[in-house]
């Protein structure tokens, strides 16, 4: 087997890679750990959703595994560290989701502004307006970009922090963004869009310092993954201030359940990462990730074939084929 793939994909996509290889396609091994790791360990290439685990038990393994694909933007659930040392390439379409990330923020933005009212200075409960509002980014990631030209076309001001890329950056005027440190970003921002990837180093960074000293009534929408947030200090941030309300797209299985500190908060918001998902971003990042996989297949093919065969015994070998011993 070439290429398992164990994500829905567009036909025409799998009819593509299924004309150049030896593809299983079994969305149904998500489900089932053992058995997609079965299948792995005979896979050169696989496309896995976010769901599957691929750590360095996984890729121990995987003998033959040399690509795996994503067709979302983010890493959960796959060790970059251990496919580095397994010598497997990570393909990420982390630019075909972009616009429609973009999109699903500026929504919630005027979904949460609007739905949840504040109090006004008469007495009234009114909703607020996106233009003229000060909107801090989390995270250079793509979306950034695209987020940034959609708020600025609001009328809105935009402050960035990203703890990878330097305030000199020239990235950020290119993108319209000012850069400031995090905390200021939060004291100064109206709304907060986090859009950092996942990685363990960066978990509970919005804690009870960062939430404590948001402006007053600072909703925020994330499409990071939950584990960002300390979930005491959130909750505590939402029921008692200042966070007005907030807008999750990834989060962690399990934390509205009883007894965890997220359930039962009216102003907050939970989707299972939607913000990603649309067709035409589907199609872009399916096609990312099989012309790419392609490559490194066919780049695979050819290293073997160039490998020299092992030299013919020593011998005289009749017509018929047989060699003689010497």
């Amino acid at each position: 087997m070439d290429l398992l793939i164990v994500e829905p994909i567009p036909a025409d996509v799998l009819q593509w890679l299924s004309s150049r290889y030896a593809v299983r396609w079994e969305p149904e091994l998500a489900m089932d750990p053992l058995a997609c790791r079965v299948a792995l360990s005979a896979a050169h290439a696989a496309i896995l959703p976010p769901a599957v685990m691929l750590d360095a038990s996984v890729l121990w393994h995987s003998p033959h595994l040399r690509v795996v694909g994503r067709m979302s933007a983010g890493v959960e659930n796959i060790d970059l560290d251990a496919c580095a040392r397994a010598g497997v390439e990570v393909v990420r379409a982390s630019d075909a989701s972009a616009a429609a990330e973009a999109e699903f923020v500026i929504g919630a933005l005027l979904a949460l502004l609007r739905r949840v009212p504040v109090v006004s200075d008469e007495g009234l409960l009114v909703g607020r307006e996106l233009g003229g509002s000060t909107v801090g980014l989390v995270g250079a990631t793509s979306t950034a970009q695209p987020l940034a030209r959609l708020l600025s076309a609001f009328g809105a001001q935009v402050l960035g922090y990203d703890p990878g890329l330097h305030a000199d950056d020239p990235g950020w005027a290119q993108a319209g963004v000012e850069p400031v440190a995090l905390l200021d970003l939060m004291c100064d921002s109206d709304s907060v869009c986090v859009l950092l990837h996942h990685y363990p180093r960066f978990e509970g960074l919005f804690g009870e310092r960062l939430l404590s000293a948001a402006k007053p009534d600072q909703v925020i929408v994330s499409l990071s993954h939950s584990t960002l947030f300390d979930e005491d200090a959130l909750a505590r941030a939402l029921r008692e201030g200042p966070l007005h309300a907030a807008w999750l797209d990834s989060l962690e299985p399990g934390a509205t359940d009883p007894g965890r500190p997220l359930r039962h908060l009216d102003n907050l918001q939970t989707t299972p990462r939607v913000a990603s998902t649309t067709r035409e971003s589907r199609l872009r990042g399916a096609w990312v990730v099989a012309q790419r996989i392609d490559e490194v297949l066919r780049q695979a093919r050819s290293t073997r074939s160039r490998v020299s065969p092992p030299p013919p015994p020593r011998g005289r070998a009749d017509p018929a084929g047989v060699t003689e011993p010497v």
